[in-house]
């Protein structure tokens, strides 16, 4: 273990750089270039390839062009933005589920479930911010998640690098993309007493594209999430940074990736050391759809800080699959999700998503339809089957941003 830790953290210096951007465009920007949310959206959340570029860019059309939007100065040095850009996010449902373990309901209104406040634009030349505060999720004031700043192709050397709040997971799936309500949880994984995940972490990630096709990404975190500061007005728990890498290729219609996560966490002088890797694939089909895959190994040493003579490692494998079609095409109104989580550990494990206590295994299927009424409201509806305590939930609902 020691060894590959020194190996992973090693490679994730060495290639502090990459080419995914932490999350998406939004409509306070289509207000600003006046253009429809299609140009950067296929269906919303979702991204085209334009927008996936306009991220990377620092929420520009091109790094560096001609502001739009500020206030002429007489200070060269002062970027100001005549407005602050702001948009908002909502999203509601209706629930059914046939066997709801412990006090859930089977029959709940959730409306809304979440309202997002967003904003995001220049602070200067490729400097750049994104950020979004949560008015309300799932009924509670959850505070700032993304929240990150980005320094945008430093010195012409095609490194871009993002300071902040973010997740460690973005540079493969980002999970505030996908259409489905069922959510790719294999990164929301928690092995016994660890809090380390690949949600959302505070620290810096780099990224680049060296060549034609290839994208690299090198992220170094604190490895205990979005706790408040401590007694000691600190947001870490231990001296300990955790390190994360990805590199991926794409040939042809198929793009291939390779991730790996290094880190320690200590609680009361007893440390768990923490692995996870693997491999994850997208293959594009056609004008059809696309398909997504993702597969990690999660070892850690002591996830219950017992001490070594105590402790024994766990192991947890994680695997998910999604396939996205647009029958009417990438720019059309209906899109259909398929997705398929499956987790098997050999300990205890939590994914914060209503166990009613810690699990071993995970196997999760859905299927979804989504219907875009307007370019910002799309009518959802899911079906999903929880395979181990055989509970169906049926889900209706929309979303909308404006």
């Amino acid at each position: 273990m020691k060894a590959s830790r020194i190996l992973l953290a090693t490679l994730a210096l060495a290639f502090f750089a990459g080419a995914a951007t932490p999350l998406a465009a939004i409509p306070a920007f289509a207000r600003k270039y006046r253009v429809s949310c299609s140009l950067c959206h296929s269906a919303p959340p979702r991204l085209t390839e334009f927008g996936e570029n306009f991220a990377a860019n620092g929420f520009e059309i091109a790094p560096g062009e001609l502001p739009l939007d500020t206030i002429a100065t007489p200070d060269p040095l002062l970027r100001l933005q005549r407005d602050i850009p702001l948009a908002v996010r909502l999203d509601a449902y209706a629930q059914l589920r046939t066997d709801a373990p412990g006090d859930a309901a089977r029959v709940d209104l959730q409306a809304p479930w979440a309202v997002k406040l967003l904003s995001g634009g220049q602070i200067a030349d490729r400097v750049s911010y994104y950020m979004y505060f949560f008015l309300s999720e799932r009924g509670e004031v959850a505070g700032l998640e993304d929240a990150y700043v980005q320094f945008t192709d430093i010195a012409r050397s095609g490194v871009s690098l993002m300071v902040g709040q973010f997740q460690v997971s973005d540079p493969l799936f980002k999970r505030e993309l996908r259409l489905t309500i069922e959510d790719y949880q294999p990164y929301r994984v928690r092995v016994g007493d660890a809090r380390a995940d690949l949600t959302y972490d505070r620290g810096l990630m780099a990224v680049l594209s060296p060549w034609e096709g290839a994208d690299v990404a090198a992220l170094i975190v604190n490895g205990f999430g979005l706790t408040e500061a401590n007694e000691a007005r600190t947001y870490d728990n231990d001296n300990w940074k955790n390190f994360a890498g990805r590199f991926s290729q794409s040939f042809g219609p198929l793009r291939v990736g390779a991730f790996g996560y290094v880190g320690t966490e200590e609680h009361d002088d007893v440390t768990d050391d923490i692995l996870a890797y693997g491999p994850d694939a997208t293959l594009t089909l056609g004008s059809l759809g696309e398909l997504n895959a993702q597969f990690l190994r999660r070892t850690d040493d002591d996830p219950f800080f017992l001490g070594p003579l105590l402790s024994s490692e766990a192991t947890v494998d994680a695997a998910f699959a999604e396939l996205v079609l647009w029958p009417q095409g990438p720019g059309g109104r209906l899109f259909l999700t398929g997705i398929f989580n499956w987790i098997d550990g050999d300990a205890p494990f939590t994914l914060r998503s209503g166990e009613a206590e810690p699990i071993q295994k995970y196997r999760y299927g859905a299927g979804h339809v989504t219907w875009l009424m307007r370019r910002n409201l799309r009518l959802v509806a899911e079906a999903g089957h929880d395979f181990e305590i055989d509970d169906w939930r049926f889900t209706l609902g929309f979303g909308a941003a404006f």
